[in-house]
């Protein structure tokens, strides 16, 4: 992360820009605008990314950045731009994503800072072995005249290759359930249990698995995994006594999502019924969809039309640093095409036309910001 901080500086600072890393990591570059207390946009993505990953994802976003920063040849607009790569959105180390831009929004608690990674190291230690000061964060948060903040990113799924469109704005961030859920049977000989004798908690399971399925397919926009099925004692000649299983539901209406979610476990309890056995369930996340703003959203999808681009909306079914930013200040988000749908995996790719045209989408975006009024004076987020 230090060479990725230091490459970002010896690109930026040649541009004029003032550079720092706040204290839970994040890369900022600020390029300041005409006047000293001019507002304030925010671009950016996060700098980390999963274990054998590509190259595109989180970091694009920041290049992007950089690139807008290199377009504007050191013209000065009525606002200021913040670059910021975050630290730790991924959530791989601790388990905890979105640390970064957590910081930006005052979210980093005690609770947090404690945290351990599997080798017993906190965050708090992590972040004072990386040479910052813990004592500092509360100086990450976002600054009181930021305006708003904008994320390119890429798709990470098919939807915008298979409409052979480069570019989508974001609408919206969907709402996530995920839930574990447990079915419990008997377990018994595989050979001398005749088949209408048996309590297979694998085998309602399964049902109810290809349940879910067929009813997702039946709501606009839903999307509902099984992830992880672990049965118990998990031998080959033994009827399984116990499955364990993972729900990962998704949806941008937070209503339909957790009518679907109750839909679900209705089904988990009649199956369940029906072959004697018995369910159960915990909720583990219910976190809410993220609306992204509705002026920015017009904004970029103008910006979109210049580029000869067809102004295409699209609800986001991960979880960005954009939904985080959302709770304090009006955000956007622009996808780029992901050939192949692929992600997460070195086989990860993005097109150079489309690269492009982002780029001039952005600038096209950042001169309509600034000739309005109601942007630069903040009266449009009332």
């Amino acid at each position: 992360m230090r060479e990725v901080h230091r490459a970002l500086a010896e690109w930026l600072e040649p541009l004029g820009t003032r550079i720092s890393v706040d204290a839970v990591g994040n890369f900022r570059a600020v390029y300041a605008g005409q006047t000293a207390d001019a507002p304030r946009l925010l671009i950016g993505s996060h700098l980390d990314t999963v274990p054998n990953a590509g190259a595109f994802d989180g970091i694009l976003g920041v290049m992007l950045a950089v690139a807008l920063i290199e377009g504007l040849n050191g013209r000065r607009l009525p606002y200021a731009i913040e670059i910021v790569g975050f630290s730790e959105e991924e959530g791989v180390r601790f388990r905890v994503p979105f640390i970064g831009s957590r910081a930006l929004v005052g979210a980093i608690d005690e609770e947090l800072l404690e945290t351990q990674d599997p080798q017993g190291i906190t965050v708090r230690r992590a972040i004072k072995e990386f040479g910052l000061n813990p004592s500092e964060i509360s100086q990450a948060r976002v600054s009181q005249n930021a305006c708003g903040y904008l994320e390119f990113h890429i798709e990470q799924g098919p939807v915008l290759e298979k409409l052979n469109s480069p570019l989508a704005v974001v609408e919206a961030i969907a709402g996530q359930s995920r839930l574990d859920v447990q079915f419990v049977g008997r377990s018994n000989h595989a050979g001398t249990t005749p088949m209408e004798l048996r309590f297979d908690a694998m085998a309602g399971a399964a049902e109810w698995i290809v349940a879910v399925e067929q009813a997702a397919k039946k709501v606009e926009g839903m999307v509902a995994t099984v992830g992880s099925v672990q049965t118990k004692p998990g031998a080959g000649n033994v009827i399984a006594g116990e499955a364990e299983l993972t729900l990962d539901v998704r949806h941008s209406d937070d209503n339909v999502r957790t009518s679907a979610v109750k839909g679900f476990m209705e089904e988990a309890d009649e199956i369940a019924q029906e072959r004697g056995l018995s369910v159960s369930w915990v909720g583990r996340l219910n976190q809410p969809s993220v609306p992204m703003s509705p002026f920015l959203i017009h904004e970029v999808e103008k910006a979109m039309v210049k580029t000869r681009c067809r102004a295409h909306r699209m609800v986001s079914g991960a979880g960005h640093d954009a939904m985080v930013l959302a709770e304090e200040i009006p955000s956007a988000m622009i996808f780029l095409r992901t050939p192949g749908g692929i992600s997460h995996d070195p086989a990860e790719s993005v097109l150079a036309g489309d690269v492009a045209q982002a780029i001039e989408c952005g600038l096209h975006l950042l001169d309509q910001l600034a000739s309005t009024d109601s942007f630069l004076k903040g009266t449009w987020r009332a």
